[in-house]
């Protein structure tokens, strides 16, 4: 058209030119990839110095633990460098004995067993002293025993506390009690029933009823009312037969 300038076709050297000239970002592509390999290096490079210094480190002590073994192995063949060992005798150290395995399960069971054939309703007031109070003595016991027993002749080795069981854990711990205290050689023991302080009626539940247990057991010999220091009404004082007693002893 007229007054237009329509633009001057490039030469095909113009386009090459172009073509051939790389623009700023495609120059700088080559430096930024060449910076990240010497940063990768360099962090590379600290790891392996790193790791070595800690190899070094534990060579180090590795070598002053050798040292101190060698010195420990020294000092003892110093120590028994003049020592001769013994000659040969021919004697052999004898075997341990063997220990026998204890029935324990058995045992309680038997405890158990012995504790339920205690009657609670035997009439107890024909085996007790008819004193002002609660006492008994086996036939064949002088009342010079129980006198005896009253003002602490023999001296109280054990004790068991009966309050909060019921009345079928009381029993059974009474017979274990006595039996344990039987095994071990005690002759006078303390039985603590309490006063019925907490009870409902406010008498004591289990009074009567250990009194009952106690005349059917055999271990015992004598028993009585303890001393107000001792318990008072509150528990009894009870003298058990000695495991092997010599002839006329008790």
């Amino acid at each position: 058209m007229p007054g237009s300038t329509d633009p001057a076709p490039s030469s095909p050297a113009t386009k090459s030119a172009a073509q051939a000239t790389p623009s700023p970002s495609s120059a700088l592509a080559p430096r930024s990839r060449a910076a990240l390999g010497l940063a990768d290096l360099g962090g590379l490079r600290q790891q392996l110095a790193a790791r070595a210094e800690a190899d070094r480190i534990a060579q180090a002590q590795a070598r002053e633990r050798r040292a101190a073994l060698e010195r420990e192995a020294n000092q003892f063949r110093e120590a028994v460098a003049d020592v001769a060992p013994l000659r040969p005798t021919g004697r052999r150290s004898p075997e341990p004995a063997a220990v026998e395995p204890i029935a324990r399960q058995r045992a309680h069971d038997e405890r158990a067993a012995l504790a339920e054939s205690l009657s609670d309703e035997i009439d107890v007031a024909r085996y007790l002293e008819t004193d002002d109070q609660l006492s008994f003595r086996r036939p064949g016991i002088g009342t010079d025993t129980l006198v005896r027993l009253r003002r602490g002749h023999w001296v109280t080795q054990g004790r068991i506390d009966l309050h909060g069981l019921r009345r079928d854990e009381a029993r059974e711990a009474v017979v274990t009690f006595l039996a344990n205290s039987v095994r071990d050689g005690l002759r006078c023991v303390r039985i603590i029933h309490g006063k019925g302080l907490g009870s409902v009626d406010r008498k004591p539940v289990l009074k009567e009823k250990v009194a009952r247990w106690l005349v059917q057991r055999e271990e015992v010999l004598a028993f009585c009312v303890a001393p107000p220091t001792a318990g008072g009404e509150g528990a009894v004082l009870v003298l058990l037969r000695s495991p092997n007693p010599p002839n006329g002893a008790l």
